[in-house]
């Protein structure tokens, strides 16, 4: 495991930072939307179903993610 993540930082793939930060289409997939209390988490993402990647600087897997509203 840990090879294949050294071999995928020297290819130039690296994984998309989404929790926690605002929701963005062009590289997240937004499978669910949920409610949350506190109001600076609204339009942002609190869950990651399943990660993103880059290579290099193009979008190679979006992330899947929950927003909350």
């Amino acid at each position: 495991y840990s090879k294949l993540n050294e071999v995928m930082k020297q290819i130039g793939v690296s994984e998309i930072e989404a929790l926690n930060r605002p929701f963005n289409f062009e590289i997240h997939d937004a499978v669910a939307k949920t409610p949350v209390e506190e109001k600076d988490k609204k339009g942002k993402i609190v869950e990651v179903i399943q990660k993103g990647y880059y290579l290099k600087d193009k979008v190679i897997r979006h992330s899947k993610v929950v927003v909350g509203e």
